[in-house]
């Protein structure tokens, strides 16, 4: 009888994409993968180890499987990703129904690891996190007419609140016929939209060709056959070139939607965060690229509550973002992360002023986005198809607007004939609630 195993992956889209390369490799070793970890023999919580928040939704989720291994309904927990690689064997003495904790460097060897951990050894083994595979087969977690394509791995940027480089390494790019035979593959099952990304997406070549090569890489993408929709996640604004802008133009295939984390605008925090710019220079970034490819869509996370942000910082911050008008925005509070050069930095912010002007933040942005559907109502849009919803009594997909997981969608009525998911639809927008468009398919 095959042993099952589930596997729950918490955090970014790279860390997904991970998992998925896991879940092929128990795939080709005989495990039979089942979609509820809960009711599997061995549990794999592939952790997130990013912020506080991230951190304790991971513990929290290794909790919850525990409790259920104590009532005999799971065999082994096998713990994996980011807060396994930043703590090691930390986890194992703290929680001590947990069998297996290996770093990201062990990810090939998963199989191995979960049938050692179904024998009742314990395992923790923390390779060199540059031994984590790029390259290897996946089985798709997402619905099947989208899927990541992670393009490099780790980062360079050191900014100073962040832990990435630590858990991940140094910046490290894929080859580019690698990354197109993999996009191939998965147009030719079924994907639809393909979304790029990496820690830096913007940097992905320069390892490797000695100068940023994602222009280069997109055209190669864009002349795959069936693939219909490209977006391009995770973008440092350092590395917006006009040759960059201008293949987004110029190609119809790849949506008009950037997501640019800018974390803020003023010029002193920026450097405290060890990146560059300020509200002019961003201003005029945001300006540029607007100009270059005009109805294009943009993305921005921001961070309040840095250490030193002054009142009249974060008013600068407010300001930006009312004059700048990001038809999608995240904002977080600052999260004070051990080992990073921040979190020894004077002028930490407290907790409850960092929480408000995040949350300001989120109101102001919420009345902009408001503002951009009102816009959209009465125009035409094409709409991937990704469902029916029951409850909503409708269908509902994505625009090019819309990144998967992190923004709003489209509910739409049908007269006659169902959409297929995976198909795209041409839909008249009639209203809005909230920050969901509402419309009819034509």
């Amino acid at each position: 009888m095959q042993n099952t195993v589930g596997i729950v992956s918490l955090g970014c889209a790279k860390n997904r994409v991970d998992a998925e390369m896991m879940m092929y490799k128990l795939n080709e070793a005989g495990f039979r993968l089942v979609q509820d970890a809960a009711m599997a023999d061995a549990a794999i919580i592939n952790t997130c180890g990013f912020i506080e928040s991230a951190k304790q939704e991971s513990i929290d989720e290794i909790l919850e499987l525990a409790q259920l291994k104590k009532e005999g309904k799971i065999k082994a927990i096998i713990v994996t990703g980011c807060l396994a690689e930043r703590y090691s064997s930390e986890i194992m003495k703290e929680l001590s129904e947990v069998d297996a904790v290996i770093g990201i460097g062990k990810n090939a060897d998963i199989a191995e690891v979960v049938r050692k951990a179904l024998d009742g050894e314990k395992v923790e083994e923390f390779p060199d996190k540059l031994n984590m595979p790029l390259e290897g087969g996946r089985v798709q977690s997402t619905e099947q007419h989208w899927a990541y394509l992670k393009v490099a791995d780790g980062c360079d940027n050191c900014c100073t609140y962040c832990a990435i480089p630590l858990i991940r390494g140094r910046f490290r790019s894929r080859k580019m016929e690698t990354i197109v035979e993999e996009a191939e593959r998965l147009v030719g099952n079924g994907v639809k939209e393909i979304n790029v990304i990496a820690q830096d997406t913007t940097r992905y070549g320069e390892d490797l060709y000695g100068k940023l090569m994602l222009p280069e890489l997109l055209k190669k993408l864009c002349g795959i056959e069936g693939l219909q929709w490209i977006r391009i996640l995770y973008c440092y604004p350092d590395r917006i070139t006009d040759e960059l802008l201008d293949v987004i133009r110029e190609e119809d295939k790849i949506v008009k939607y950037i997501d640019l984390p800018l974390q803020h605008c003023n010029g002193r925090v920026l450097k405290a965060m060890n990146r560059r710019g300020d509200k002019e220079s961003l201003t005029a970034l945001i300006k540029h690229i607007r100009e270059k490819i005009p109805g294009v869509v943009l993305r921005t996370t921001l961070i309040t509550g840095f250490p030193g942000e002054s009142e009249a910082d974060f008013a600068e911050l407010s300001e930006f973002v009312g004059e700048t008008r990001f038809e999608r925005l995240g904002c977080f509070a600052y999260s004070q992360e051990e080992d990073t050069p921040a979190a020894l930095m004077d002028g930490q912010v407290d907790e409850d002023v960092k929480n408000r002007r995040a949350e300001l933040i989120a109101e102001q942005e919420a009345v902009i986005m408001n503002d951009w559907c009102e816009s959209i109502v009465g125009r035409e849009i094409d709409v991937l198809t990704d469902g029916f919803d029951r409850y909503a009594e409708c269908w509902f997909g994505r625009s090019a607007f819309d990144a998967p997981e992190v923004d709003p969608c489209v509910f739409f009525t049908v007269s006659d004939r169902k959409p297929q998911p995976g198909e795209v639809v041409r839909v008249r927008i009639t209203d809005h609630i909230d920050c969901d468009l509402t419309g009819e398919m034509l």
